[in-house]
């Protein structure tokens, strides 16, 4: 898939199709799509078909000539690794060297055995049922129009600060891509609002594109995360605790790339359109942002009361023991469609809610289908007793835990290149789940710690998809306002922001402490959370 198709097969929006700004305006169309299974590539030519066919073929060969089931197990990795190069879907690459993987190995009774019993283990926990709630939270609130309200909302909180439509935008981003459940499809909706509107505050083109590329990047920690549900499922931890486990950092993160925003506007003011020596856009002297009031602030609070609600249905169920992820997931959903219905009154909302609910249908069945591909691909590991090989490799190499965490950071970036945040943990956790406890790595931790990396390597230069994304959209004359954006300031405004993360990621490995804090209190408060 190409970076405008997510899982679902629907296209995310073209760079041009959105108008949104924090000044009022909307987007045409809501960004619905959940986890684009994206990179910059196009779809392989015949060349590279002939060349990844004629690799899947060598595989097989061998494959079904390996002396050991270990090395038969290396070579159906080899063929998953080709199938997504070839941009297979993730599903589909997990799931068939597997079943090819177990036949050549074990022969047709345990083919049978995994093609019977993995599609019903892998998504029939009781606690997978909270998935669908969030998606489909998640697109009635796309649908209401909550996303343009937000991000008003942050920027008449904090647009007096220095640096403060940068600040709104961080907590914007933040939000819509928790909302959303997607980091690609939050930045083309941001991108589009945000960076004119920082143009048009003198702001300088690398401090707008850079705040956009890492603004999203907390969303996917903060709950309701959809890729902690997902991660909760394939590591076999409780559900409850994983979404509790990514909010202290996500929130964490956010807070520093505003603190990290109003030190450059504090020190270096002409980056955020102050001073005596601010720069300015074509377009600077002709557009005036109106002064926000304090009254304006309060007064636009009352926009986003139902997300107020839900939040407080959300958390306050868990924290309270009422509710248990599960049954907090549902009821949200349950708010969010009453929402949907009062926001959109008059405007057809029923079909706006049947629009969700088959887009939800659609993104839940993709998820579920990539999951029972990961169980497939567990079972393949334990049955050609490639796992215990790979952990004692990796035991072998005598790596601490703080050597083990780096070389996975080293691993993750390189991924990006190729594959999003969800096909790498799909790929990774079921190999690398037996060394956790090895490594003395608590998997609770280790689901917020993969999370956020898969979103590191989302914006790493040169290898990120985030940052040609963000190109393609500061490319248009309505988005730039006439200033020229290269692909060399992209990166240039990413080694601004990328120390901010890296440094996060040190105080969690030094501070495993921050993830588990959160789950514990609410576990002690409401007597344990974990459906």
């Amino acid at each position: 898939m190409n970076a405008n198709t997510d899982l679902t097969g629907a296209s995310l929006p073209p760079e041009d199709s959105s108008t949104a700004s924090i000044t009022g305006a909307t987007t045409q169309k809501p960004t619905t799509a959940l986890f684009p299974n994206g990179s910059r590539r196009e779809r392989p030519g015949t060349l590279a078909l002939t060349i990844g066919f004629g690799l899947v073929a060598f595989c097989l060969v061998g494959l079904f000539t390996s002396p050991s089931a270990a090395i038969g197990g290396a070579w159906c990795i080899g063929m998953m690794l080709v199938l997504l190069f070839l941009s297979v879907p993730v599903a589909i690459a997990l799931s068939v060297p597997s079943i090819i993987g177990v036949y050549a190995v074990s022969g047709i009774p345990a083919t049978m055995n995994i093609l019977s019993t993995a599609p019903f283990s892998a998504v029939s926990d009781w606690s997978m049922s909270v998935l669908p709630m969030f998606i489909f939270m998640g697109m009635l609130l796309t649908q209401s129009g909550l996303s343009g309200k937000i991000y008003r909302v942050a920027d008449h909180w904090f647009s007096w600060l220095p640096g403060g439509i940068g600040i709104g935008t961080t907590f914007a981003g933040a939000g819509l891509s928790a909302v959303t459940g997607s980091t690609i499809g939050m930045t083309y909706a941001l991108g589009r609002a945000g960076i004119p509107e920082m143009l048009k505050a003198g702001y300088d083109r690398r401090m707008a594109v850079g705040t956009i590329m890492v603004s999203g990047m907390t969303g996917n920690l903060i709950p309701p995360s959809i890729l902690m549900v997902v991660y909760a499922g394939i590591a076999s931890v409780p559900v409850g605790p994983a979404l509790m486990a990514g909010a202290v950092p996500g929130i964490l993160l956010a807070v520093c790339f505003a603190a990290f925003i109003f030190a450059i506007g504090v020190i270096v003011p002409k980056l955020v359109g102050r001073g005596d020596n601010a720069q300015t856009t074509a377009e600077t002297t002709d557009t005036t942002r109106p002064t926000t009031t304090w009254r304006d602030r309060f007064t636009s609070l009352t926009s986003v009361w139902g997300f107020a609600v839900i939040l407080v249905v959300l958390f306050g169920g868990m924290f309270s023991g009422i509710f248990t992820p599960t049954e907090a997931g549902a009821a949200a959903a349950l708010c969010s469609l009453l929402l949907c219905l009062w926001e959109k009154r008059g405007e057809q909302p029923w079909r706006k809610i049947a629009d969700s609910a088959m887009d939800t249908v659609a993104a839940t069945s993709a998820i579920f289908f990539i999951m029972i591909g990961a169980t497939m691909l567990t079972s393949l590991l334990a049955i050609t007793g490639l796992a215990p090989i790979l952990t004692g490799l990796i035991t072998d190499l005598g790596l601490s835990r703080i050597g083990f965490l780096l070389v996975l950071i080293v691993l993750y970036i390189v991924m990006g290149m190729f594959f999003d945040t969800l096909s790498m943990m799909l790929l990774t956790i079921p190999i690398l789940l037996p060394t956790l406890e090895t490594m003395g790595v608590s998997p609770l931790w280790f689901g917020v710690f993969v999370v956020l990396l898969g979103e590191f390597a989302m914006v790493t230069p040169p290898v990120g998809i985030i940052p040609y994304i963000v190109h393609s959209i500061a490319k248009n004359p309505e988005v730039n306002l006439g200033a020229t954006v290269t692909l060399r300031d992209i990166f240039i405004s990413l080694l601004w922001f990328l120390p901010v993360v890296v440094i996060f990621l040190i105080l969690m490995v030094a501070m495993p402490g921050m993830t588990e804090w959160l789950p514990d209190l609410i576990s002690r408060t409401s007597g344990g959370m974990s459906g």
